[in-house]
């Protein structure tokens, strides 16, 4: 080679050095003093955009609708009492029916009182000459409690978890007396993480309410606990937790001010024990509420976290309700003799019943009236200062048609009463394109109007693009974060079935990630894995709804999470 040729080779290669050395530099400073976090969000940013632009996306005219101010009836929307299981059916003409909590009228560990009903019913008890049996309702304490106050079905009797429910249902003034102080013993305790709890216990000396309250409020401790609109350990925790601020006013100053503190860091809020529980296999959460039973009967709990009793004791206290004639009042009180029996007791102990029989209650009791101005204070305090800036992604296509439809609109029309002033809302709309029929905004009695008239305004047709108007949704809340980065992220899908056109699951789960933002998912008539699966990304709730009751629970997870 020539002395031409090769210096030509050489600067040729010192050219591509140069190259790949600004290339890099350029990447590299780019990324410079940025978190690992920042640099995803950006990369999530610029998939988001990539997405976005394959998408049909029209803004509806807007239009306002007629807001009805009055508060919303429970009654109205529960669905029929026939959505709730008979776990056990009466035998006989002459019988009462019960309503029963989860936990021990359900199927396995969790099916208890059912089969001790099964034997009564068995047994040709006699009373008054005829034979009498029972009928056991499986409803959770709260639902029930709604039924029973709405007036909407009031049963014979009722077993709820804890007392808690029956002071609610008396001071409603409803008759209601008390049969047995206990059918079963359980208590409900925070569950935390053996290596946080002998930190904890090295810290304060102690485990109890008032050190976990103090170590959340001091960002030392990340917990999650249930609605205390529906479960009984988070009622439990709620009224136990305000106690501690205060024990003699829990809805004093006081007890306010140390309740929004400790509520400013707590990251998770479940809608049931279930949702806490797949939270928890997360790691994310260092406790959480549950009851003893079920933390008995669940091995992959019981060697790494350790159990911490409080509040009120779960001992299912047994109520005849309403005008109950003499007659059935026996058979109730027969009933409680019944299950008090040592055979069944065993039983119950098998099943992780009648455990930390040595645990009194903290509380005394609660009344009705304070445990009802308790929830609204949770309700009013649960976000502290932060606001939720949430959108609603609602399933017009075809296969909506019809009572789906009307059913979905009836359920946002109810929910919306829960939403809150301070926070915003938006609402899209997708078929086989996407419609943004609600930009983003403050929830005022303006948007309030626009958000009723875009609901009425849905109209079915196309095919099924959820994944479609999950992306609109997250483009929405990404410039709403950039204006407002304090909020707090929602969205909520609704929807009927699987996707069959555009996006799908795979295409956004890296964004829904990235984003941290918690996917509510409403499924309507159908067991739908994608929407489930994705709800599950960031630890949202993925309810199976029908037609029927679909108003109910939609306003239930939209009073727990806005």
């Amino acid at each position: 080679m020539s002395g031409k040729g090769k210096a030509a080779l050489v600067l040729g290669l010192i050219a591509i050095v140069v190259f790949v050395l600004v290339y890099f530099g350029i990447r590299f400073t780019s990324d410079f003093g940025k978190t690992e976090t920042q640099v995803t969000s950006e990369n999530a940013a610029k998939q988001l955009d990539k997405l976005y632009k394959n998408i049909s996306v029209t803004e509806a005219e807007q239009i306002k609708g007629q807001i009805d101010l009055d508060p919303v009836s429970v009654g109205e929307s529960l669905p029929d009492i026939s959505k709730f299981p008979v776990s056990v059916d009466n035998s006989t003409e002459q019988f009462v029916e019960i309503f029963s909590s989860t936990e021990k009228s359900g199927t396995g560990n969790d099916g208890w009182l059912n089969e001790v009903a099964t034997d009564f019913n068995n047994a040709n008890i006699e009373l008054n000459g005829k034979r009498v049996s029972v009928r056991i309702r499986n409803i959770a304490s709260g639902t029930a409690t709604d039924y029973i106050r709405s007036g909407k079905y009031v049963p014979d009797a009722f077993t709820p978890s804890n007392e808690l429910w029956g002071e609610m249902v008396k001071a409603q003034g409803i008759p209601i007396q008390l049969v047995s102080q206990r059918l079963v013993g359980n208590v409900a305790g925070v569950v935390a993480s053996k290596k946080k709890y002998d930190e904890l216990v090295e810290k304060y000396g102690s485990l109890n309410v008032k050190t976990i309250t103090d170590a959340i409020a001091d960002n030392e401790l990340a917990m999650g606990y249930t609605d205390p609109f529906a479960s009984s350990t988070g009622l439990n925790f709620l009224v136990t937790a305000l106690a501690t601020f205060d024990g003699t006013n829990m809805l004093g100053e006081t007890a306010v001010q140390g309740f929004e503190k400790f509520q400013a860091n707590v990251p998770f809020l479940a809608s049931t024990t279930l949702q806490m529980r797949d939270a928890a296999k997360t790691g994310m959460l260092d406790a959480f509420v549950l009851e003893y039973q079920t933390y008995v009967n669940a091995p992959d709990l019981k060697g790494s976290y350790v159990f911490t009793p409080f509040g009120v004791r779960h001992d299912s206290p047994l109520y005849a309700l309403g005008n109950i004639s003499e007659e059935k009042l026996d058979i109730v009180k027969k009933f409680a003799e019944f299950v008090a029996q040592e055979k069944y007791q065993n039983l119950a102990e098998e099943k992780g019943f009648n455990g930390l029989q040595d645990y009194k209650s903290e509380l005394g009791v609660v009344e009705g009236d304070l445990l009802s101005s308790a929830q609204k204070l949770w309700k009013e305090k649960k976000n502290g200062n932060k606001p939720i800036a949430a959108v609603f992604v609602a399933d017009v296509s075809g296969s909506m048609d019809g009572e789906p439809l009307k059913r979905l609109k009836e359920s946002l029309l109810s929910g919306q009463k829960f939403l809150g002033r301070d926070n915003s809302i938006g609402l899209v709309s997708y078929s086989t394109d996407v419609t943004i029929n609600l930009p983003i905004g403050k929830y005022d009695t303006n948007q309030q109007s626009m958000f009723v008239g875009a609901i009425e305004s849905l109209q079915s047709g196309g095919g099924t693009a959820t994944f479609d108007g999950i992306l609109v949704a997250l483009k929405m809340l990404q410039a709403e974060l950039a204006l407002n980065p304090e909020v707090k992220p929602l969205i909520f899908v609704l929807s009927d079935g699987e996707t069959n056109e555009g996006h799908s699951l795979k295409d956004i789960r890296g964004l829904i990630e990235s984003f941290k933002i918690p996917l509510y998912t409403i499924g309507y008539n159908a067991n739908i894995q994608a929407l489930q699966s994705i709800s599950s990304i960031n630890e949202a709730a993925s309810i199976n709804a029908d037609t029927d009751d679909v108003v109910y629970k939609i306003g239930n997870l939209l009073n727990v999470q806005m």
